[in-house]
């Protein structure tokens, strides 16, 4: 009898964990269900379109379903258009591996002003996701909160210029919003000193290879006698001094926001330097980019409190949690690969067959349902709309979607 599994999110984590348990046990069926209309989640919506090399791992996760076996059941929200409870009683286990998409607050006076945004809303946007909200105006003078990765992307995408997005999916309403967005000055701020900063130091690199920009760091520590601080610290030493181009980029160090300034619209934030000094920089818009929580359908809170084994990703008997679902907002893709791989051997060690499951014929009553065939057509008719000097033009429209994958269905 086949054990069946059903991984709930089609991003890294739920790829990865299906194709360590399909590589292990060949003849399980494993079934992954997002709400989205499409697969593989942060690869498609959260990665950089400009960074098309790590989106190349959807090559390796599409061979799930092509080669391994694995299915897709896509446009289904669990507690929304199913429960857990539902898909529990069907499946032999049920893993969650659905991510966070809410951004992280501040928590300080003035966040609520017009012109504060959250990495995530903006970087949604930039990928064309189909729950995303309308591109803002950033004005002249945007601020961007934090020391991560998602603020060197945000910082990159809104440096370059038109020619620099090219070989990316960057789509034409998006590509005129970077190229008339009339930004003078750009100030990225940690709260940590440089050495603690979080981001790669090879992305900092990247930095150095923009056309259009000057670059200044003020207030980075020179030496560490750690080996990955060192890194960081001399990759930003190779940027500070940059270029002279119009835009400029200013990363400080050893800031801590304490308030925003505006009436209606944020003018304005106030820092506390470690020295206990405040600082005030004018800013026409300010961006969060401090991480992320849940704000999905599923109670991440509760569950992992109520955790059998919080540790090792077991919720309960039957129900497992993986990647950032898992472990919170932190953690590369590669780190998802090796989190996914012990979760595997986790589940693998107590699988077992129950009779009378009925797996995936729970979906069968939901209607536009996605298959991986009806993303297939998508996919080809977004590459095959790619203008010149871009890899695809992405389906942002979650209706247009679900009327291609109808008439996929009524031609095959």
């Amino acid at each position: 009898m086949t054990a069946q599994i059903a991984i709930i999110g089609a991003g890294p984590s739920g790829c990865y964990l299906a194709q360590a348990l399909l590589k292990t046990q060949p003849d399980l069926q494993v079934d992954l269900i997002d709400q989205l209309p499409v697969p593989y989640g942060l690869v498609r919506y959260g990665v950089a379109p400009d960074h098309q090399g790590t989106k190349g791992v959807i090559r390796q996760f599409s061979r799930l379903f092509e080669r391994q076996g694995a299915r897709f059941f896509g446009n289904v929200a669990v507690n929304e258009r199913i429960s857990l409870e539902d898909l529990r009683a069907a499946y032999d286990v049920v893993v969650l591996a659905a991510g966070l998409s809410g951004d992280r607050r501040l928590g300080i006076p003035g966040e609520n002003l017009e012109g504060v945004y959250g990495a995530g809303r903006l970087v949604w946007a930039i990928n064309d996701h189909p729950d995303a909200s309308s591109l803002p105006d950033l004005g002249p003078h945007p601020v961007i909160m934090g020391n991560g990765n998602v603020a060197i992307d945000l910082l990159r995408l809104l440096a370059k210029t038109p020619a620099e997005l090219v070989g990316s999916d960057v789509g034409q309403e998006i590509g005129d919003w970077l190229a008339n967005s009339g930004i003078e000055t750009l100030n990225i701020i940690g709260r940590s000193s440089a050495d603690r900063a979080k981001f790669d130091s090879v992305m900092v690199k990247e930095l150095g290879k923009l056309s259009g920009v000057s670059i200044q760091v003020i207030g980075a520590v020179t030496t560490s006698d750690d080996p990955e601080a060192a890194k960081k610290l001399a990759a930003l030493s190779e940027i500070h001094g940059h270029g002279n181009g119009p835009r400029q980029i200013t990363f400080r160090f050893g800031l801590t926001p304490v308030s925003l300034e505006g009436s209606e619209h944020v003018t304005a934030t106030n820092f506390r330097n470690t020295e206990g000094e405040d600082e005030h920089i004018d800013c026409s818009s300010f961006i969060t980019a401090i991480g992320f929580q849940d704000q999905g359908h599923l109670d991440r809170a509760s569950l992992l409190a109520e955790a059998e084994d919080a540790e090792s990703g077991k919720l309960a008997s039957g129900l497992f949690a993986t990647g950032w679902f898992r472990r919170g907002p932190r953690g590369t893709i590669p780190e998802n690969r090796a989190d996914a791989q012990a979760l595997a051997k986790c589940i693998l060690s107590e699988l077992s067959a129950v009779p009378g499951k009925s797996g995936a014929s729970v979906l069968d009553a939901l209607p536009d349902v996605v298959t991986f065939a009806d993303w297939k057509h998508m996919d080809m008719r977004e590459t095959e709309a790619a203008p010149a000097g871009r890899c695809r033009t992405k389906i942002k429209d979650r209706a247009e979607m679900l009327a291609l994958c109808k008439s996929n269905k009524e031609l095959s």
